[in-house]
């Protein structure tokens, strides 16, 4: 589908859900081609969807069991007094 960049404005939801159904829009500018809208192919599968998750909840939980302990944070905010420092 063609179109010029002037009419598209008034129509970009409809041009952006017809380019995700699979159609490609070009955007014309005095008759000549200047863009295309066309999909992301970004979603993943099933199956690799489950591996980014497990892959993402991995690394969060090696996240949260680095750097001290919280049982010793009360050492770098209060002193031996147990006032704030």
């Amino acid at each position: 589908m063609e179109l010029a960049v002037s009419d598209a404005k008034a129509r970009l939801t409809d041009l952006v859900r017809r380019a995700e159904a699979g159609e490609e829009v070009v955007l014309t500018r005095h008759g000549h081609a200047v863009a295309r809208i066309v999909a992301l192919k970004v979603r993943p599968s099933g199956e690799h969807r489950a591996e980014l998750i497990a892959s993402i909840r991995s690394r969060a939980a090696a996240k949260a069991l680095s750097g001290p302990a919280a049982a010793r944070s009360q050492d770098f905010l209060y002193d031996d007094a147990g006032l704030p420092k």
